[in-house]
Protein backbone atom coordinates (compact mmCIF):
# COMPACT_ATOMS: atom_id res chain seq x y z
CA UNK A 1 0.00 0.00 0.00
CA UNK A 2 0.89 3.51 -0.82
CA UNK A 3 -0.66 6.13 1.26
CA UNK A 4 0.95 9.65 2.33
CA UNK A 5 -0.74 11.63 4.69
CA UNK A 6 0.75 15.52 5.54
CA UNK A 7 -0.28 18.49 7.60
CA UNK A 8 1.89 21.22 7.09
CA UNK A 9 2.68 24.69 5.56
CA UNK A 10 3.23 25.52 1.95
CA UNK A 11 6.49 27.23 1.96
CA UNK A 12 6.59 29.26 -1.18
CA UNK A 13 3.88 30.19 -3.43
CA UNK A 14 2.65 26.76 -6.06
CA UNK A 15 3.96 26.74 -9.51
CA UNK A 16 1.02 25.98 -11.95
CA UNK A 17 1.57 25.03 -15.02
CA UNK A 18 -0.39 23.52 -18.57
CA UNK A 19 0.98 20.55 -20.25
CA UNK A 20 1.35 20.37 -24.14
CA UNK A 21 -2.26 18.74 -23.94
CA UNK A 22 -3.91 21.24 -21.72
CA UNK A 23 -3.75 19.26 -18.18
CA UNK A 24 -3.16 21.92 -15.39
CA UNK A 25 -0.78 21.00 -12.88
CA UNK A 26 0.67 22.72 -9.54
CA UNK A 27 4.60 22.21 -7.68
CA UNK A 28 4.55 23.00 -3.79
CA UNK A 29 6.33 22.34 -1.16
CA UNK A 30 4.76 21.46 2.49
CA UNK A 31 6.68 21.73 5.58
CA UNK A 32 6.01 19.17 8.04
CA UNK A 33 7.21 19.54 11.57
CA UNK A 34 8.42 16.14 13.13
CA UNK A 35 6.78 14.98 16.61
CA UNK A 36 9.76 14.75 18.51
CA UNK A 37 12.50 17.40 19.40
CA UNK A 38 16.41 16.55 18.75
CA UNK A 39 19.19 16.74 21.08
CA UNK A 40 19.32 20.05 20.77
CA UNK A 41 15.30 20.46 21.90
CA UNK A 42 14.47 21.69 19.03
CA UNK A 43 11.30 20.38 16.29
CA UNK A 44 13.11 19.76 12.94
CA UNK A 45 11.09 20.23 10.42
CA UNK A 46 10.80 17.86 6.99
CA UNK A 47 10.14 20.10 3.24
CA UNK A 48 8.21 17.58 1.47
CA UNK A 49 7.71 18.38 -2.67
CA UNK A 50 4.35 17.77 -3.92
CA UNK A 51 2.55 17.53 -7.19
CA UNK A 52 -1.59 17.91 -8.49
CA UNK A 53 -3.15 17.77 -11.19
CA UNK A 54 -6.26 18.82 -12.75
CA UNK A 55 -8.84 20.83 -11.08
CA UNK A 56 -6.99 19.72 -7.65
CA UNK A 57 -4.02 21.48 -9.28
CA UNK A 58 -5.86 24.72 -10.44
CA UNK A 59 -7.26 25.24 -6.68
CA UNK A 60 -4.29 25.20 -4.94
CA UNK A 61 -2.79 27.75 -7.50
CA UNK A 62 -6.16 29.98 -6.83
CA UNK A 63 -6.37 28.91 -3.08
CA UNK A 64 -3.25 28.76 -1.13
CA UNK A 65 -0.30 30.70 -0.83
CA UNK A 66 3.18 30.50 1.12
CA UNK A 67 2.19 29.60 4.51
CA UNK A 68 -1.43 28.54 4.04
CA UNK A 69 -2.19 25.55 6.07
CA UNK A 70 -2.63 22.38 4.46
CA UNK A 71 -3.49 18.67 4.94
CA UNK A 72 -2.40 16.57 1.60
CA UNK A 73 -3.68 12.89 0.89
CA UNK A 74 -1.97 11.30 -2.09
CA UNK A 75 0.76 8.53 -2.47
CA UNK A 76 4.42 8.98 -2.89
CA UNK A 77 6.15 8.64 -6.62
CA UNK A 78 10.10 8.45 -7.50
CA UNK A 79 10.79 9.29 -11.23
CA UNK A 80 13.62 10.45 -13.23
CA UNK A 81 14.65 12.63 -16.47
CA UNK A 82 17.83 13.62 -17.67
CA UNK A 83 18.65 17.28 -17.35
CA UNK A 84 20.04 19.30 -20.38
CA UNK A 85 23.94 17.91 -19.80
CA UNK A 86 22.36 14.33 -20.14
CA UNK A 87 22.48 13.37 -16.38
CA UNK A 88 20.08 11.14 -14.72
CA UNK A 89 18.14 13.10 -11.90
CA UNK A 90 15.60 11.29 -9.48
CA UNK A 91 12.83 13.03 -8.30
CA UNK A 92 10.97 11.48 -4.92
CA UNK A 93 7.42 13.33 -4.33
CA UNK A 94 3.78 12.98 -3.36
CA UNK A 95 1.22 13.12 -5.98
CA UNK A 96 -1.49 14.79 -4.13
CA UNK A 97 -4.89 12.67 -4.87
CA UNK A 98 -7.10 15.09 -2.24
CA UNK A 99 -5.61 18.58 -0.85
CA UNK A 100 -7.84 19.92 2.05
CA UNK A 101 -7.25 23.76 3.00
CA UNK A 102 -6.78 24.22 6.73
CA UNK A 103 -5.94 27.85 7.45
CA UNK A 104 -4.13 30.58 5.65
CA UNK A 105 -1.02 31.27 6.69
CA UNK A 106 -2.55 33.44 9.43
CA UNK A 107 -4.46 30.75 11.40
CA UNK A 108 -6.81 31.69 14.16
CA UNK A 109 -3.92 33.11 16.45
CA UNK A 110 -4.66 36.52 16.78
CA UNK A 111 -8.86 35.76 17.12
CA UNK A 112 -10.79 37.16 19.72
CA UNK A 113 -13.91 37.02 20.76
CA UNK A 114 -15.91 40.32 19.10
CA UNK A 115 -13.28 41.00 16.69
CA UNK A 116 -14.04 39.85 13.47
CA UNK A 117 -10.92 38.69 11.97
CA UNK A 118 -13.00 37.59 9.31
CA UNK A 119 -14.71 35.13 10.83
CA UNK A 120 -19.02 35.44 10.80
CA UNK A 121 -20.31 36.95 13.94
CA UNK A 122 -21.64 33.92 15.98
CA UNK A 123 -24.43 34.12 18.08
CA UNK A 124 -24.17 32.79 21.40
CA UNK A 125 -26.47 31.89 24.35
CA UNK A 126 -25.90 32.40 28.19
CA UNK A 127 -25.69 29.28 29.89
CA UNK A 128 -27.59 30.28 32.55
CA UNK A 129 -30.67 30.94 30.75
CA UNK A 130 -32.96 28.25 29.66
CA UNK A 131 -32.30 28.08 26.01
CA UNK A 132 -35.54 25.87 25.64
CA UNK A 133 -37.73 28.52 27.22
CA UNK A 134 -39.42 30.03 23.66
CA UNK A 135 -40.27 26.82 22.76
CA UNK A 136 -43.86 26.30 24.35
CA UNK A 137 -46.02 24.20 26.60
CA UNK A 138 -43.57 21.36 28.80
CA UNK A 139 -44.76 17.70 27.28
CA UNK A 140 -45.11 14.94 29.72
CA UNK A 141 -43.77 11.83 28.92
CA UNK A 142 -44.50 7.95 30.88
CA UNK A 143 -42.55 5.28 30.69
CA UNK A 144 -45.32 3.41 28.23
CA UNK A 145 -44.96 6.55 25.52
CA UNK A 146 -40.85 5.60 25.26
CA UNK A 147 -40.20 3.01 21.93
CA UNK A 148 -37.85 1.22 24.14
Amino acid sequence: MNKVILIGRLTKNPEMRTTTSGTATTSFTVAVSRTYTNQSGERETDFINCVAWRKQAENIAKYCSKGSQVAVEGRMQTRNYDDKEGVKKYVTEVVADNVTFLGSKGGNANFEPGNNNNHENIETTDVEEDPFKDFGEEIALSDDDLPF
